[in-house]
């Protein structure tokens, strides 16, 4: 996303909501509640749910809408200070020192100040979310931090507290304005009450009938009104079986194009059941889905979409 000029955050829950309106997200007053607070108390946001909700999304809102950089920090098993914070450029350290030592210097303590110095130092997304930026202090997503250890975790508190890292051969280095950061975990495991406590707290659910309705409009404009809705209503059919896996809203979406890409104007079971892998990830769960069960629930969703007009 491109950025825009920067922007004071909202200075009411209202404002909030028109600020997630005016990055094409569909909020609801409490998500709204709660991002008005961590961004006027300056707290992180932990934000958690099923993968699919629109997590991930609210962060890039927030960085297009704000007008600030977007620095995103992937977390995944085995994440460590050198990939989120930093690390040397050894590569480059070696060729100064021997041309250091070509060059005759055989002060040892000068050619490890410079080799030491900022000009080696790769900067990862923590570090970068903590330097002053004249566009404002930027949003910092930290994805999927379920995916990471306890160890990981744990380094994040000081980040989190003070927003500051240490770096022995430089010393600490402090934001001058805190970053707008923005935490998800998709709940594979939990989070430690410790890392909590330093954030609010928000779980995003599934959206309602009503609210995925407008996503979709929204996301995908120019599908037909019918199809819309019975896509909406599938969907939700669909999260209320037993399935290893429910369709988030990022698989609505994907649906709602793929059908508008086929020039589709109305399901049928023949459609749903081609195109089941745009809504569902696992076999077993698409395997549940003959196309007589297919059918039931078309015949079903028509059902209550005509006693509800």
């Amino acid at each position: 996303m491109t950025n825009t000029a920067p922007r004071a955050v909202p200075s009411s829950i209202d404002d909030t909501l028109k600020l997630l309106t005016a990055g094409h997200y569909v909020g609801d007053r409490s998500l709204a509640t709660v991002l008005f607070l961590a961004l006027r108390m300056g707290r992180p946001l932990f934000l958690e749910g099923e993968a699919g909700v629109g997590k991930t999304e609210i962060a890039k809102v927030l960085s297009e809408t704000l007008g600030r950089k977007l620095i995103r920090l992937q977390c995944y098993e085995g994440l460590d200070v050198s990939a989120a914070v930093y690390e040397w450029n050894y590569a480059a350290q070696m060729i100064a020192i021997r041309l250091g030592e070509a060059e005759g210097n055989t002060d040892r303590g000068r050619l490890e100040d410079d080799v030491f110095s900022e000009r080696f130092l790769i900067k990862r997304p923590l570090l970068q979310a903590l330097e002053p930026d004249t566009a404002g202090a930027p949003v910092l997503l930290i994805d999927e931090l379920d995916r990471t250890d306890e160890a990981f975790e744990a380094f994040l508190l000081e980040v989190l507290a003070d927003y500051q890292v240490t770096i022995p051969e430089l010393g600490t280095v402090t934001a001058p304005h805190p970053p707008i950061v923005i935490i998800t975990s998709n709940r594979t495991r939990e989070i430690h009450d410790a890392l909590k406590r330093r954030c609010l707290y928000h779980w995003v659910g599934y959206p309602d009938a009503e609210r995925e309705l407008a996503i979709v409009r929204t996301k995908v404009p120019g599908i037909a009104e019918k199809l819309s809705a019975e896509i909406v209503h599938f969907v939700q059919r669909l999260r209320k079986m037993e399935l290893f896996k429910a369709p988030g809203v990022a698989e609505t979406l994907d649906f709602a194009t793929a059908l508008s890409e086929l020039d589709v104007v109305a399901l049928d079971p023949a459609t749903v059941s081609d195109t089941l892998g745009v809504l569902l990830k696992y076999q077993d769960d698409i395997a549940r889905l003959d196309g007589t069960r297919v059918k039931e629930l078309l015949d079903d969703v028509r059902a209550q979409m005509k006693a509800a007009e």
